[in-house]
C-alpha cells in the first residue's frame, strides 16, 4: 500500500516519466486482473495473497507461492507501449521466505501477441529478469533478452541474494544500449548490450590465412646443453628395509622364498631434468591477427521493443513459500526509486520480527526439550527405584 501511494505521489509531480504498470496485489481484486494459466493438462500452482510470516506492515499484502514441486504460470496484460528511445525500468521485490532450495524467482515481459490463458515455459518472451536459485551451485540473477527470434543470456556472473527477506531487483535499460543491474539499490552489474551478451557476430576474428611461422620460438627458456646427469643420480625409489627380519616361523617351502619389505630410498632424486636458460631466440608468445569479421553487422536498436504489453511469472519451485511484490515497469528512474525505497524502508522492522519470532521458536523449543528430559529422567527413576521385598508364602 505503501508503495502505490507513493508512486502515484510521484505520477502526480511534474516532468516525470510515465509508469507502464504497476502491482502492489494490496486489494483482493488481484486475482482478477492476474490469469492462471490453463495451458495443456498441467495443474499449475496456485498464489496465495498474505503479508507473508514477517513483515514491517501487515497490510502490505504480496502473492505467495503455497504448493511444493509444482510449476507456477501466473500473468497480465497492459495497455501496450514501446521502449524505444526510452529508459526501461522493470522492477520487483522478492522474498524467499521458505529458505528456498530450489526454485526460480524471476518475472517474464512479453509482446502483444501474449496469450495469458496459453502461458508455459516455452511462451516467447521479450525480457526474463530475476533471481533463480538451485542449491550451492545455483544462486545467480537472469538477464535474457529476446533477440532476433532467440533468447540470450548474459555473459556476466550476477550472483543473488539467497536469504529469507525482501529484496528488490531493479533492470534497467537505456536507449544508448547500456544496463544496470540492482539489487536493494546497489549496483551489482553494470555494460552494455554489445559487450554483455552475444546478440551479434564478433566484430573481430582471426586471419583465416594467417599462421604460425615454422621458424617461431615461443619458448621461454630451454634446456642449458652444458648441464649433465651426475653419475650418482640413478637410484631406486625403493629399497629394501635394513632392519626387517624374516620371522621365525618363516618356511620357505610353504611360504616362499623370504624379501624384506621395501621402504622410500631417502638418495631416490626422481627423474633427472636440466637445468634452464633463457631462450636467446624467443619471440613471445604468437598472437594470431585478426581481421574485421564480414558477418559483423551493427545494430543500434537490439534494445528496443516495439510492442510491449505483458508480464508473468512462470516458475517451478521445490519448495514454496516466495513472495512477490511491488512490480513496475516504467521509464523512469527516479520513480522506480522512490518506489524502492518505500520497501527498504521496512527492512528493519521485517528482520526484527522475524528474529522475534526465532527467539520466541526456540524459547519454545527448549522448554519443551526440557519438559521431554524432565519426563525422561523421571522414568528412569521409577525404574531403578528397589523393589519391595516379600516372604514366600
Amino acid at each position: 500500500m505503501k508503495v502505490l501511494i507513493s508512486i502515484l505521489s510521484l505520477l502526480c509531480g511534474a516532468a516525470l516519466g510515465e509508469v507502464f504498470f504497476t502491482e502492489t496485489f494490496d486489494d483482493d481484486l488481484w486475482s482478477e486482473r492476474w490469469v492462471t494459466s490453463k495451458h495443456g493438462d498441467k495443474t499449475f500452482g496456485k498464489f496465495e495473497s498474505t503479508p507473508g510470516k514477517f513483515y514491517a506492515d501487515v497490510n502490505d499484502k504480496a502473492i505467495k507461492t503455497s504448493q511444493d514441486a509444482h510449476f507456477y504460470a501466473i500473468s497480465t496484460k497492459f495497455p501496450e507501449f514501446t521502449n524505444e528511445k526510452k529508459t526501461l525500468v522493470l522492477q520487483f521485490s522478492v522474498k524467499h521466505e521458505q529458505n528456498i532450495d530450489c526454485g526460480g524467482g524471476y518475472i517474464k515481459l512479453f509482446d502483444c501477441n501474449f496469450n495469458p490463458e496459453e502461458m508455459h515455459g516455452d511462451t516467447p518472451y521479450l525480457i526474463m529478469f530475476g533471481p533463480d536459485i538451485c542449491g550451492p551451485g545455483t544462486k545467480k540473477v537472469h538477464a535474457i533478452f529476446n533477440y532476433n527470434g532467440k533468447n540470450h543470456l548474459i555473459n556476466k556472473d550476477i550472483r543473488c541474494k539467497d536469504d529469507v527477506y525482501t529484496h528488490v531487483y531493479t533492470l534497467i535499460v537505456e536507449p544508448d544500449q547500456t544496463y544496470e543491474v540492482l539489487i536493494d539499490g546497489e549496483k551489482t552489474q553494470s555494460g552494455s548490450f554489445e559487450d554483455d551478451w552475444s546478440f551479434l557476430e564478433p566484430k573481430k576474428i582471426k586471419d583465416p590465412s594467417a599462421s604460425k611461422p615454422t621458424d617461431w620460438d615461443d619458448r621461454a627458456t630451454i634446456d642449458d646443453p652444458l648441464d649433465s646427469k651426475p653419475t650418482d643420480w640413478e637410484q631406486p625409489e625403493h629399497t629394501p628395509d635394513p632392519d626387517a627380519k624374516k620371522p621365525e616361523d618363516w618356511d620357505d617351502e610353504m611360504d616362499g622364498e623370504w624379501e624384506p619389505p621395501q621402504i622410500d630410498n631417502p638418495d631416490f632424486k626422481g627423474e633427472w631434468k636440466p637445468k634452464q636458460i633463457d631462450n636467446s631466440a624467443y619471440k613471445g608468445s604468437w598472437i594470431h591477427p585478426e581481421i574485421d569479421n564480414p558477418e559483423y553487422s551493427p545494430d543500434s536498436e537490439i534494445y528496443r521493443y516495439p510492442a510491449i504489453c505483458g508480464l508473468g511469472l512462470d516458475l517451478w519451485q521445490v519448495k514454496s513459500g516466495t513472495l512477490f511484490d511491488n512490480i513496475l515497469v516504467t521509464d523512469d528512474r527516479n520513480t522506480a526509486k522512490e518506489a524502492r525505497d518505500a520497501v527498504l524502508k521496512g527492512s528493519e522492522d521485517e528482520k526484527k520480527m522475524k528474529e522475534t519470532q526465532d527467539e520466541e521458536e526456540k524459547k519454545k523449543s527448549d522448554a519443551e526439550k526440557g519438559a521431554e528430559d524432565e519426563k525422561d529422567n523421571d522414568e528412569d527413576a521409577d525404574d531403578e527405584e528397589p523393589k519391595e521385598d516379600h516372604d514366600e508364602l
